[in-house]
C-alpha cells in the first residue's frame, strides 16, 4: 500500500568551510556538483527537485487520502478466485473503499492486481487502513490475510466565530480563521451559506478603480500559526423582517465553507456546522428608529420615524407621551393615545423636535404606557443627531 501524494520540495542542507580548514575547498565543490542545488546558490538551501512521499505523512481534515494497493503473487503458482477488500475504520464508523466488489478469476505468478482508492476525510483522529485478500490455491485450499495501516487526521483549521446585533436587526459576523499546520495555505474561498432567515453580503472586498479587491491583497496566503479575519453582513429577507424584532432564543444563521489549497496544489475544504446566535432580547415593547436626519439646524424643527413593535405575548394599548429634555424639544401633542397593539405587530410613528443646544445631542424623553397593565416604558439615548447653526450649514 502506498498513499498518493504531491511529492514535497526536496530542501539540501549545506555543508560548508573555509578554505584553511583541512577539507578545503572540498564541501563547496561537492554542493556546486549537487543536481539538487540552484547554480550560484548553493548555500541558500533552495533546492531544484522533488522527491516522492516516503510514508503517509501528515493528513487534514477535509482532504482527500489517495492511496494505491497492490497485491502481487510472489510464488510460482496460479491462485483463483482472488478478491481484494480495502476497509477505512474510523472512531465511529467503518468505511468500503474497494472500487469493485467482484473477484478476479485467476493470478499469474509475477503478476498484480491494482487498485486506487479515494476518501475524503470527515473525522479528526486515528483511522485505520484494513486491506484484506482472500484467494484459493491451486490445491483447492482457501487462503486469507490482512494488512492495517494506522494514520492520524489533523485539524487543519482553527476557526472561532463572534456576532455583532445591530439596532437594525442587521447581524454582524466575524470570522477568525487560523492556518495550524506547518505549512503555508492558499485560502480559495471563504464564504457564508446564510439559512433561509438571511441574506448575506460579504464585507471582505474593497473597491478600487471600479473593481472590487479583496482586503488580504491579491495573493491570499496565510502563514502558519497565521489567523485572518472574515466580515459578513446577514440581513433578513423581507418575509422574515417583520418577525426579526420579536424572535426570541435561540436562531440558526448559515454554515462557512472554507476551500483551500497547500504545496503544490493539494485541495481541501470544511463546512462548519450551523452557526447559531442568541436573538438579543427587546423586553416587551421595542422601539427602533427607521430615519433620522444626520445634521440638523439649530432651533428648526425636523422629522424622525419610530418603529414600536409589541414582542410581548399578548395586545397592549398604548399611550405616547413626549418628555422634553435640556436641548431635545417635542413638537406635538403628548399623551395621545395610538390605539392596540397585538402580538408580533409593529406600527410606524412619524415625530417632530428640534433642539435649543448645538453639537451632537441625544435624543431622549419618549415614554409609552400600557394601560391595560398600567405599565411605563422609558426610551432615553435612542438616538443621536448633530446640531449645527443654521449659518454654519449654508456656508458648507
Amino acid at each position: 500500500v502506498m498513499r498518493l501524494t504531491k511529492p514535497t520540495l526536496f530542501t539540501n542542507i549545506p555543508v560548508t568551510c573555509e578554505e584553511r580548514d583541512l577539507p578545503g575547498n572540498l564541501f563547496n565543490q561537492l554542493m556546486k556538483d549537487d543536481p539538487s542545488t540552484v547554480n550560484g546558490a548553493e548555500t541558500l538551501m533552495l533546492g531544484e527537485m522533488l522527491t516522492l512521499p516516503q510514508n503517509f505523512g501528515n493528513i487534514f481534515l477535509g482532504e482527500t487520502f489517495s492511496s494505491y494497493i497492490s497485491v502481487h503473487n510472489d510464488s510460482n503458482q496460479i491462485v483463483k478466485d482472488i478478491l481484494v477488500k480495502a476497509d477505512l475504520q474510523t472512531s465511529s464508523q467503518r468505511l468500503n473503499l474497494s472500487a469493485s466488489s467482484a473477484a478476479v478469476a485467476e493470478l499469474k505468478p509475477d503478476c498484480c492486481i491494482d487498485d486506487v482508492i479515494h476518501h475524503e476525510v470527515k473525522e479528526i483522529g486515528t483511522h485505520i487502513l484494513v486491506c484484506a485478500v482472500s484467494y484459493t490455491t491451486q490445491m483447492g485450499e482457501k487462503m486469507y490475510f490482512r494488512k492495517f495501516f494506522k494514520f492520524q487526521v489533523l485539524k487543519p483549521l482553527d476557526v472561532k466565530t463572534k456576532f455583532y446585533n445591530a439596532e437594525t436587526d442587521e447581524v454582524f459576523l466575524e470570522a477568525q480563521i487560523q492556518n495550524i499546520t506547518t505549512s503555508p495555505m492558499f485560502m480559495e474561498k471563504v464564504s457564508l451559506e446564510p439559512s433561509i432567515m438571511y441574506n448575506v453580503a460579504e464585507l471582505n472586498t474593497v473597491d478600487t478603480s471600479g473593481e472590487r479587491a479583496s482586503t488580504f491583497g491579491s495573493r491570499t496566503y496565510l502563514q502558519p500559526m497565521d489567523t485572518r479575519q472574515y466580515l459578513y453582513c446577514l440581513k433578513p429577507k423581507q418575509e422574515f423582517a417583520e418577525k426579526a424584532g420579536v424572535i426570541k432564543g435561540v436562531t440558526v444563521i448559515g454554515k462557512l465553507d472554507i476551500v483551500w489549497k497547500t504545496n503544490l496544489g493539494e485541495r481541501g475544504r470544511l463546512q462548519t456546522s450551523q452557526l447559531q446566535r442568541m436573538a438579543p432580547g427587546y423586553g416587551d415593547v421595542r422601539l427602533s428608529l427607521e430615519t433620522i436626519p444626520d445634521t440638523v439646524n439649530l432651533e428648526e424643527p425636523f422629522d424622525i420615524t419610530c418603529k414600536i413593535t409589541n414582542c410581548s405575548e399578548r395586545t397592549m394599548d398604548l399611550v405616547l407621551e413626549m418628555c422634553n429634555t435640556s436641548s431635545i424639544h417635542w413638537c406635538g401633542v403628548s399623551g395621545r393615545q395610538l390605539g392596540k397593539l397585538h402580538p408580533s405587530s409593529s406600527l410606524h410613528l412619524a415625530l417632530t423636535l428640534l433642539s435649543s443646544v448645538q453639537g451632537l445631542q441625544s435624543v431622549s424623553g419618549l415614554r409609552l404606557t400600557d394601560t391595560f397593565l398600567k405599565r411605563t416604558y422609558e426610551y432615553d439615548d435612542i438616538a443621536q443627531v448633530c446640531v449645527v447653526s443654521s449659518e454654519i450649514k449654508k456656508e458648507s
